[in-house]
């Protein structure tokens, strides 16, 4: 019975090797006109800079209006809030950008965050005209602002989109080889008798490390975005206080949002302040710096006066 079922799994690894093989020599033939009529390595970058940036820019504007969408914000009436929109104005003229809209939300968590760029859109939840002081609202308006003056969420879904077309095409190329050398490791082992042992042969080692490399570059990859999309949180609040002169305005804002948020925003929780970084791993993971990190820098500045209201020089709006 034994000699049965070790022939048996010898045929087997041996007809599967075979299969293998003959679908190596096919896909060979099969990419051999493809590689002879392959672009300049220059032409092909250029392709795929320009396929992501160009899927990153459709994925950003249909998220931006699948958002809007979901939101079902309402335009707040200058009549309304003409304070709000006095301060907006304000901090319009002094940036390089244009007058936003300004939408009504009930989000689950009292904060406010920009879409689109340029001319884009600022998203404010209610309770926060009466959960803020006029100066901590300006604060918060000019941190928007800022992200609009910059377009941040729009490079950072093209840095994002970029990202996945990068490690797609890595995989791809990758795939091949992690499917044979998988196949031939399996293969070899029936024929041994030992099914069990494919993955630790070095064919399986290789298949299982070639994973890991894809696996390894993009997550190293993202954590690079993330450091970066936090990066941009900070210097959006460092723009505010070079507009408004008030670091504490702005950081007692932050701290009031954090007071009265909860630990649950749901999909929206990539867009807002709270963030719950209880580890590293979690901050590595964050997109926001942790608020006492943020607050920590804007009393810092205050305490040492380091910080230049805008105001008080030439207007620098195009």
């Amino acid at each position: 019975m034994a000699v049965t079922r070790r022939l048996l799994m010898a045929v087997v690894g041996l007809f599967s090797l075979l299969v293998y093989f003959t679908a190596a020599y096919v896909g060979y033939l099969l990419l051999l006109p493809v590689w002879d009529s392959r672009p300049s390595p220059l032409m092909a970058a250029l392709f795929v800079l320009g396929t992501a940036i160009a899927l990153g820019v459709v994925n950003y504007w249909a998220a931006t209006a699948q958002l809007k969408r979901s939101l079902n914000a309402v335009e707040l009436p200058r009549a309304r809030a003409p304070e709000a929109y006095h301060r907006l104005d304000a901090l319009v003229d002094q940036m390089n950008v244009e007058t936003p809209t300004l939408l009504l939300a009930e989000l689950p968590v009292p904060n406010a965050f920009a879409i689109g760029g340029g001319t884009g859109t600022i998203v404010v939840d209610r309770r926060l005209f009466r959960l803020l002081s006029a100066a901590e609202f300006e604060g918060l308006l000019a941190h928007e602002l800022a992200h609009l003056e910059t377009r941040d969420a729009l490079v950072q879904t093209v840095a994002y989109s970029f990202v996945q077309t990068l490690v797609g095409l890595i995989g791809l190329a990758l795939f091949p080889i992690v499917v044979l050398t998988g196949g031939i490791a399996r293969s070899l082992a029936l024929l041994r008798g030992d099914p069990s042992s494919w993955s630790r042969s070095w064919l399986g080692r290789a298949q299982r490390y070639s994973l890991q490399v894809v696996a390894g570059l993009g997550f190293a990859v993202t954590l690079l975005l993330l450091g970066y999309s936090r990066r941009r949180e900070l210097a959006a609040d460092d723009r505010a206080v070079e507009i408004t002169g008030n670091p504490v305005g702005l950081a007692r804002a932050l701290a009031k949002i954090e007071q009265a948020s909860t630990p649950d925003p749901g999909l929206l929780r990539q867009v807002y302040v709270h963030s719950e970084a209880d580890n590293e791993l979690s901050r590595l993971l964050s997109t926001h710096p942790p608020i006492d990190e943020r607050m920590q820098r804007l009393q810092d500045r205050a305490q040492y006066g380091n910080f230049t209201k805008s105001s008080e020089r030439p207007s620098s709006r195009r």
